[in-house]
């Protein structure tokens, strides 16, 4: 009978055969697994929160990214006045406000009282390593059950760089052909269109990539001094960069609130010293020599910028005036020829027209503009992708 000898032959070959097996199958499962016989286990590469986003099979992973709010539902995040520790948002920008581009990470008990927004949100914007398994959490992509996360250790991914591309085509579509107060009512109703707002803030995260420096991803570059400074010492202190608004908040009275106050378009890092220094004074050529921002000019009712970033400032200040425009809540913004005193307007035209054709647009301030446009308000300083257009709008003289 085939059958039971058969099944005795292969059982008296067990015993001697399997010392033989396992010997080999040791090493074989070893390498399987991602270890060469003799060596340390190899690390899991980390991830990017993009690469996390498009891999949710609901095995383990490591990702990095920036904490930027707290989720509460599956297009909800907030971004300020936190309710809870159970939950925050990564991305890999730290300004994105697009939930699409967040992964909503689980917060358990064992991580709350470090990680939990409600009691840090000084963590908003910091770098954020975290272990966990990657499913959804709120019906959103997502990583749960974290066994690991660790907060710090600098950009966890390579701030974009930007582009100096042109405006999508038919983005000035309704332009097209106009001069004068008809192209600034067309430019407005444009740029004014389809725009997401920032908190005050994420103005801080937001302007980490904007002014970001070119030679150094650590560092931010400041309007006025020129000066390569740590993004990390934003602030009030000596020392530290704060949000410069170009267009003073004086001249308009919009403070901080979601608007004007917060609009990239016009917000620049600066020295807390040099900002001070600058006030709200209006553009003008002359004055004298500032000591800790070389080649700015002041005297008591103006400030005149180094020559690098005077036609930066004019075309800020020309955003300004076409955006706002009265008709939404916000001031009616205006440019004069005007020195000192306040109200919505800015001076000096005369000076601002004469630094938009002697500094004409650069890759910085182009790379900037495509930013914001591309990763936060989704609108565009037209003077920058048209500088022609200020001599149309408010005069050639």
């Amino acid at each position: 009978m085939s059958g039971p000898s058969s099944h005795r032959r292969a059982a008296a070959l067990t015993m001697p055969a399997l010392l033989v097996l396992l010997a080999l199958a040791v090493p074989m499962f070893r390498a399987a697994a991602g270890t060469a016989p003799g060596m340390r286990p190899v690390a899991a590469a980390t991830m990017t929160v993009a690469q996390a986003i498009g891999g949710q099979t609901g095995g383990t992973g490591t990702v990095r990214g920036y904490v930027v709010g707290q989720p509460t539902a599956a297009d909800t995040v907030l971004f300020d006045d936190f309710t809870g520790d159970t939950a925050l948002a990564i991305a890999d920008s730290s300004g994105e406000t697009d939930t699409g581009d967040m992964l909503y990470v689980q917060i358990t008990s064992a991580y709350r009282a470090s990680f939990g927004l409600r009691s840090n949100p000084g963590l908003i914007g910091d770098a954020l390593t975290v272990t966990g398994t990657l499913t959804a959490y709120f019906a959103h992509a997502g990583l749960k059950s974290p066994s690991a996360m660790t907060a710090g250790g600098g950009n966890p991914t390579p701030t974009p760089t930007g582009t100096t591309a042109p405006p999508p085509t038919g983005y000035y579509a309704a332009a097209a052909g106009k001069s004068g107060a008809a192209l600034k009512n067309a430019l407005h109703g444009i740029i004014s269109s389809g725009i997401t707002t920032l908190s005050y803030d994420l103005v801080w995260n937001a302007l980490k990539v904007t002014d970001q420096d070119p030679s150094n991803s650590a560092n931010v570059i400041l309007l006025y001094s020129g000066v390569s400074r740590s993004k990390n010492l934003n602030g009030g202190d000596l020392g530290d960069w704060n949000r410069e608004h170009v267009w003073a908040q004086s001249h308009g009275g919009f403070g901080t609130g979601a608007g004007p106050g917060t609009d990239l378009h016009h917000l620049r890092p600066e020295d807390v010293n040099v900002n001070s220094e600058r006030g709200n004074k209006d553009f003008d050529n002359g004055g004298t020599a500032v000591a800790d921002a070389p080649g700015n000019r002041t005297d008591a009712d103006s400030w005149e910028p180094r020559a690098a970033v005077r036609g930066d400032v004019a075309r800020m200040i020309f955003y300004m005036a076409v955006r706002y425009e009265g008709g939404d809540s916000f001031p009616d913004l205006e440019v004069d020829d005007a020195a000192g005193g306040t109200g919505p307007r800015l001076g000096r035209l005369s000076a601002l027209r004469q630094w938009n054709l002697q500094d004409p647009p650069d890759a910085f301030e182009l790379r900037r503009n495509e930013l914001i446009f591309g990763s936060y308000q989704h609108n565009r300083n037209p003077f920058i992708d048209h500088p022609e257009w200020v001599g149309s709008i408010f005069g050639q003289g």
